[in-house]
């Protein structure tokens, strides 16, 4: 049973083919196997990501309410806010009164006596009356700022 050289070079070439169509198939079922896998987390992310739009659909939904709602509640404490105008004008306006009386005061006390009467500390209504008027000039300043302002979109 001697063998050529071309039944030996047949018989190696046969089993290098057995050898190849062998690893082809490992490779192939392994490849099978990524690609399901992959088919699996594909789906999977999919059905996420589904999910996650409904979520935030959800949540913009209540967040443009919410942002309504206190849309609403600053136009109705800005409306508040305005009507209290008048009390902080007269706060102002009386602590003034009350330092141009007490000046008054000092005046005549002092045309009366011709000494220079010691300036006092100004009276808590005083206080009270430049307090409001500053806070009062503030928000009227503030409130031109803000319709001033352009939105742009």
């Amino acid at each position: 049973m001697d063998m050529s050289w071309v039944e030996i070079a047949a018989l190696i070439a046969a089993i290098a083919f057995a050898a190849l169509v062998i690893f082809l198939i490992i490779a192939i079922r392994k490849a099978t196997e990524i690609l399901n896998d992959v088919s699996k987390i594909a789906e999977e992310a999919n059905n996420s990501i589904t999910v996650i739009t409904k979520d935030v659909d959800h949540l913009a939904i209540e967040v443009e309410g919410l942002l309504n709602k206190a849309n609403t509640l600053v136009d109705d404490v800005n409306g508040k806010i305005s009507k209290t105008d008048p009390l902080f004008t007269a706060i102002g306006d009386i602590g003034v009164s009350v330092s141009e009386v007490n000046q008054s005061t000092r005046d005549l006390a002092h045309s009366i006596t011709g000494k220079a009467v010691k300036k006092s500390k100004s009276s808590t209504i005083g206080k009270i009356g430049k307090t409001a008027t500053a806070l009062n000039r503030r928000r009227k300043e503030k409130k031109d700022l803000q319709n001033t302002d352009i939105t742009i979109y």
